[in-house]
């Protein structure tokens, strides 16, 4: 079961924010986390482009 698209990109746009900004470890691993579960992904790459592509595809319908 895949997420919300509205929830996967609010999720994306909190994990791109937190990596522009040092010093908040435990919530990128939060959000990288949520991300994977809400992908049905085990690593963060992977969920950003399923995230990414899931979301591309509902809006291209």
């Amino acid at each position: 079961m895949m997420a919300h698209p509205d929830t996967l990109r609010e999720l994306l746009n909190r994990y791109e924010a937190l990596r522009a900004r040092p010093g908040h470890r435990q919530e990128l691993d939060d959000v990288s986390y949520t991300l994977c579960v809400s992908t049905g992904t085990r690593d963060v790459r992977d969920a950003v482009r399923v995230a990414r592509a899931h979301i591309a595809g509902v809006y291209a319908a």
